[in-house]
Formats: structure tokens, sequence, C-alpha cells
């Protein structure tokens, strides 16, 4: 399990994040919201290892993160950024094959079952012969969506932890398409058992997707736990600093629906 307690993170001499506690538990997906600036993307590159812990501890499989080599870290978790930046004219299926670098003991046989897996999990099959620097910015991200599904599905042979960390990997897609890629990361999860953190802006997608929602606010943590239990009006009011409502979702009656008004 990736594991935080009392996590702190500086960027430079600016203190980020401030004694965040959380656990990823495989089979779930923990949705963290947040104003700008709360530090939500400071929060997902310490989880994934690419900034340094300044306090607290950050443990992954009872060992700390800062100790895992980079190859045993990439079979393990995988990472999708929230401006993920490509230079070369690679065509998409290249870009996908990305996502299986860690596990070259892959047959050819199933190197090629893992891309046409992880191409249809992101509803991209239709974009497999085409140039990626040719696609739009949706496209783009669906297609990116499927290199890091190939990265966590490529691991499932070894039945260890796998962590799926996405930060606002909805953010260029259309509505049917954020239903899609939200919808597959539920289903991964639970069918495989991998532990997902996705970074979202909108609230009441969070809600219904989401198994425990992380509402941050200037980097400390204001409600963790099942949606209902988080998405109160105290403590969405003090995460986005404007009036809301809550109210019972006339479609999922496990989640509540958010209401945001811009007040008089």
């Amino acid at each position: 399990m990736l594991s935080a307690h009392q996590l702190g993170c500086r960027r430079g001499a600016r203190q980020i994040l401030f004694g965040i506690d959380l656990e990823l538990r495989a089979g779930e997906v923990l949705g963290v919201l947040g104003a700008n600036g709360a530090g939500k993307t400071t929060l997902l590159a310490t989880l994934a290892g690419e900034l340094p812990v300044s306090s607290g501890r950050l443990e992954l499989g009872g060992r700390a993160l800062s100790g895992w080599e980079p190859p045993a870290l990439a079979r393990r978790r995988a990472v999708l950024p929230q401006s993920p930046s490509l230079g070369f004219d690679l065509s998409v299926r290249d870009v996908v094959a990305m996502g299986a670098y860690p596990f070259p003991e892959l047959t050819p046989a199933a190197h090629e079952a893992l891309l046409r897996e992880a191409l249809q999990q992101a509803d991209a099959t239709g974009l497999a012969e085409r140039r990626y620097p040719g696609l739009s910015g949706g496209e783009q991200q669906r297609v990116q969506f499927a290199r890091v599904l190939a990265q966590v599905l490529g691991a499932r042979a070894a039945g260890e932890y796998r962590v799926l960390l996405l930060d606002e990997p909805t953010s260029s897609l259309d509505p049917r398409h954020q239903l899609l890629l939200l919808r597959t990361v539920q289903a991964l999860a639970r069918a495989q058992g991998i532990a997902a953190l996705v970074v979202l802006h909108d609230v009441n997608l969070a809600a219904q997707w989401c198994d425990r929602l992380l509402l941050l606010a200037r980097g400390r943590t204001v409600a963790q736990g099942m949606p209902a239990e988080v998405l109160t009006p105290q403590s969405l009011e003090q995460v986005y600093d404007m009036p809301v409502q809550v109210l019972p979702h006339p479609l999922h009656t496990r989640a509540p629906l958010v209401v945001f008004s811009a007040g008089t």
C-alpha cells in the first residue's frame, strides 16, 4: 500500500503541504479536490516520488518511497501528469507502448495484447495508427491515459499492489469521455485491485465515481472520507470560499449533488 503519515512537502523555500495523512487502498478510488493552489498537484507529485518529502513518512509496501529504485517503482505505480508533453513525432501505438517499458519480459504476443487492451479501455483504438502530434487535445489525453493503463495492466501477472495517479485527467475531455475515463478507473480498481488517486475539479464527478474524497485547502486536509461525509456546505465553503448547496442527487443515491452559487 502507498501511505502517507503527516506528510509535508516544500517547493524551494515555500511549504506547500502540511501534515497530510492518507492511504491508497487496493481496489479503491480516492478523489482529491480543492481550489487552485490548494496543493493537489504537489501532493500527487510527492506521492509519485517526483518531489522529495520534507517531513513525515511516505511508504510503499512498508518501505520509504525514496528507497525504491526507479525500475522497480515503475512496475508498481503509473502517473498521468496534468499536462503531458511529448516533443517527438511518434505514432499513437508508440506512445502507448511507452507504458510497457517496465516489463521487458513480455513476449511479443503479450506485449501486443497489452497495447490492444489499453487502447480499448481508453476508447482510443480508432486512433492507433495516427500520429500523436496531429491529434486534438482530448484525443492526446485519451492516448496518454492508454499509456498509463498499459503500465498498470502490465504488472498484473505478478499479483502485486499497483497504484494509478491521475492529475486532472478529464480536463480536456468532452462529457462522454470524462464519464468513460472515470468509469474505467473505477472498474479497473474493482476488478483488478488497483489503487487509484484522481485529482479533479468537478466536485460532482468526484462524488459519483470516487469511493473516498480528500478535500485540500492551502496544503492542509479539510476533510477526508466518503463523499456524503466530506461534501458538506461547511467544508466546501471553507475550500472554495463561495456559497454552496448540497442536495440529494436525483440519480445517484450514494452521492450528493453540489450546487455552487456566485452569491449576490
